[in-house]
């Protein structure tokens, strides 16, 4: 299975970690703007809200390989991220727990976009209990991809474009949301709405 970064990734990015043992992350594709390499989405007070993090512009930072892409850390944008996240989450059943290790990755202040995405997610299957194999490509893989990389999700999990994973595995299903009550459930969040609303029962939601 073949996988982009994702910043703070979907559900949907766990789910597919937590059901394939082995898992192929591409460095070496080119940094696209408005997707989930540097932006994630969680359920606020006021709604749905998406947050990302500024990269380093450069005359050719559309063809640059994400694992070469430097965040910018110029901006004040991790207190306002860290604000916002707190914000959403202080009053969910396990925020409390995850909180100080969680802003620890951010407060490091990586150097690139790869370096960040790859500590949160490691962080994140170590806190749900995963262990997939995660592995990375040698090279860019134009599709369609050799057998052992298939199948390629790397375009499917989109901010602007809706899929069907979930569904597909049978885990189209509702958990407990701190603003429940104004909203009912709200789909398509950042794993970081599931660990803090679920714990340790997040695996048992990821899996079938």
């Amino acid at each position: 299975m073949l996988l982009s970064t994702a910043y703070f990734p979907p559900i949907e990015f766990f789910a597919l970690l937590a059901e394939n043992s082995v898992v192929y992350l591409d460095p070496f594709e080119h940094y696209q703007k408005q997707s989930w390499r540097n932006r994630c989405r969680i359920l606020a007070e006021s709604g749905p809200m998406d947050l990302n993090f500024p990269v380093v512009h450069d005359g050719d930072l559309f063809h640059t390989p994400v694992g070469k892409v430097l965040v910018d850390w110029s901006t004040p944008w991790l207190r306002r991220t860290e604000y916002a996240i707190e914000s959403a989450y202080c009053s969910s059943p396990f925020f409390i727990y995850y909180r100080d290790a969680l802003f620890s990755i951010l407060d490091s202040r990586p150097d690139t976009l790869w370096e960040l995405n790859m500590r949160l997610i490691e962080y994140f299957c170590t806190k749900i209990g995963i262990a997939p194999q995660i592995r990375l490509t040698e090279e860019y893989l134009r599709p369609p991809v050799p057998p052992e990389f298939a199948p390629d999700y790397r375009e499917a999990i989109h901010p602007k474009r809706p899929n069907t994973i979930l569904a597909d595995m049978g885990l189209d299903r509702g958990y407990w949301q701190v603003f429940r009550d104004r909203y009912g459930f709200v789909k398509g969040m950042s794993i970081m709405d599931l660990l803090f609303n679920e714990g340790p029962e997040s695996i048992c939601w990821l899996k079938r």
